[in-house]
């Protein structure tokens, strides 16, 4: 495998693992105000991320990082071209935080009621960003002669990436129904399975619609698949995760969210699939044919280095991430409130 292969599945691997886990957080925050029936619930659920919800964005970090090191050009055009939608997804991220923390300030109605309505909003509009910013790179994007990328804020809302952050808001609502199913109890968990198995039908659905999609707007997509058949164990992965969310769900918790998990990485690790070597196409017509492994990379020198740091990075946030879910495992109750 060559250094530019080898970050590409390193990039695809940090995007699988901020969608995994901080997609649940997300997915949870999307559903708190209908999940939770009362201000005590809410706090429950809120209680039930709160050790790891911040652990979980270094992986977003990473992914900016990973930019800047081996895709130079990748991350100009992309803070360029995304521009506004990057500064919506950093105040997301803010007020996201600060309604979390925020919120057990004061214990007044008003002000947990307030905070409780930022801390939601803030995690959907998030998904759905995400969801756009993805169905975006598939559809691909308009370049210019230079290789520049501009585009308004319109032009990124087309139907298609209008589809993907459908996509994205069932599929993470799923994943943190999920979440909260493994760590609530009582009515609230029965609660929370009912969440699922409806943001199941619904990303199932959409996931369909999503692929029947892509055949018009990205019909070179399945190229990578049928010149290398092995690939194709990752969409038969993909859609056996999403089959076996479905059986558990109201059997098993912590093997339904297991399953949910491997079911998101398993639709970004398809897309980055399908993409390679590409990672931002450009759209039919445009001047420039859009940035690849070999067009978008730093210096082999400074890729080479970075990729030692980067695995060694990992490997130390990998054990502590492990360790913090080891120490929070179990349910959670108003002990936390």
């Amino acid at each position: 495998m060559s250094l530019n292969s080898a970050w590409f599945v390193m990039l695809a691997f940090l995007l699988a693992g901020y969608a995994v886990l901080d997609g649940f957080d997300l997915g949870l925050g999307a559903i708190h105000l209908l999940l939770g029936k009362d201000r005590d619930e809410r706090a429950r659920l809120i209680d039930s991320i709160g050790p790891v919800w911040n652990g979980n964005e270094v992986w977003l970090l990473g992914v900016g990082g990973s930019l800047v090191a081996a895709f130079p050009n990748l991350y100009a055009a992309s803070f360029s071209g995304f521009y506004l939608a990057l500064m919506l997804v950093l105040w997301l991220l803010l007020l996201r935080g600060i309604g979390i923390e925020f919120r057990h300030q004061i214990h007044n109605p008003l002000w947990e009621d307030a905070w409780d309505v930022v801390f939601s909003a803030a995690s959907l509009l998030l998904a759905l960003l995400f969801g756009l910013a993805l169905g975006n790179v598939l559809h691909g994007v308009p370049f210019d002669d230079r290789g520049e990328f501009r585009a308004t804020f319109a032009v990124l809302l087309n139907g298609f990436s209008l589809l993907g952050g459908l996509l994205s808001v069932a599929t993470l609502s799923m994943h943190g129904a999920c979440w909260a199913a493994l760590k609530m109890d009582g009515s609230l968990q029965a609660r929370a399975r009912r969440f699922a198995a409806n943001g199941w039908a619904a990303s199932a659905v959409l996931l369909a619609a999503m692929i029947g999609a892509s055949v018009v707007v990205r019909p070179d997509f399945a190229d990578n698949f049928t010149s290398h058949r092995w690939l194709l164990i990752i969409p038969v992965w993909t859609l056996a995760a999403l089959a076996l969310t479905r059986y558990y769900i109201s059997r098993d918790d912590r093997r339904a969210f297991v399953a949910s998990s491997g079911y998101v990485a398993g639709i970004l690790a398809s897309v980055a699939g399908g993409l390679y070597p590409m990672l931002l196409p450009a759209v039919a017509g445009s001047a420039f044919p859009g940035l690849d492994i070999y067009n978008a990379a730093a210096p082999y020198e400074s890729m080479r280095t970075a990729l030692v740091v980067y695995a060694i990075g990992i490997s130390l946030v990998s054990v502590y991430l492990a360790r913090i879910y080891r120490v929070w495992k179990g349910k959670s109750g108003p002990v936390y409130l």
